[in-house]
């Protein structure tokens, strides 16, 4: 079996594959002083509940846009399960050309999406990952990473107003009924969801007008369900997507 473990800045998402079968996953906080051991703790854990030998991992990937956090989930890998895992990074054989102009700007993540969207369409991407920030990626048909745009993610927009103003109060992350709230709850949903909803379809339409190429809108990240239902732009929503990245891009480099 392989475990992938993708650390975000706000949640860390693991997963099991059985050759292309992913047979469980999960999601984590993001703690960049958790230690190795408590990612065995965690993990041993999480296999039971599941069901899944612990025994059986084989391999390991891992891929993380914290790099303090790198050193304990490579030592759980080495201490705990005897695996050097496979980091995405540098040196990593991805079989997409970067077209930034610097590419190792681009985070782990937004590489991941991007080869797991394109070897499912085979043709030009645009993949929103509703993170921490809200990422544009733009794939191209001949499967290069083009470049994307990088906004404030929407829990991040909703902390802030929290933080920043005294009488705002933290909300949950729903779709209101209406664009016009009637209590200062309902105005704060509002605002933050039909905002993202517009700003997720302003991003993509612009994308779209600057290339001479059809592209296929693909949501992920745990907001993009929620996200997809009011947009006119995203035409699937796929969650794994960042798992399913690393489960190919360990097919590539074993």
């Amino acid at each position: 079996m392989l475990l992938v473990v993708d650390v975000g800045n706000t949640n860390t998402v693991l997963g099991v594959f059985n050759g292309g079968e992913l047979l469980a996953h999960w999601r984590i906080e993001t703690r960049k002083a958790r230690t190795s051991d408590e990612y065995a703790a965690t993990l041993h854990t999480l296999f039971q509940l599941a069901g899944l030998p612990w025994g059986k991992v084989a391999a390991g990937m891992v891929a993380t846009v914290v790099p303090p956090a790198l050193f304990s989930v490579e030592t759980f890998f080495k201490e705990h399960l005897k695996i050097v895992p496979l980091v995405v990074g540098p040196g990593l054989k991805t079989g997409m050309p970067i077209l930034y102009d610097n590419p190792k700007e681009v985070g782990a993540d937004r590489i991941v999406n991007a080869v797991a969207a394109y070897e499912q369409w085979k043709q030009g991407c645009i993949i929103v990952d509703f993170g921490t920030a809200t990422t544009f990626d733009l794939v191209t048909p001949k499967g290069e990473y083009a470049g994307g745009a990088i906004a404030t993610g929407i829990t991040t927009s909703a902390d802030a107003l929290y933080q920043a103003a005294a009488r705002l109060p933290k909300v949950e992350l729903v779709r209101p009924p209406s664009v016009i709230g009637r209590n200062t709850v309902a105005s704060m949903q509002a605002g933050l969801f039909f905002g993202y909803v517009g700003l997720t379809d302003e991003i993509v339409t612009r994308m779209r007008a600057e290339v001479a190429y059809p592209c296929k809108v693909i949501a992920t990240g745990g907001l993009a369900p929620l996200m997809a239902k009011d947009s006119r732009t995203i035409e699937h929503t796929d969650e794994m997507l960042t798992l399913t990245g690393m489960r190919i891009l360990y097919d590539r480099n074993r």
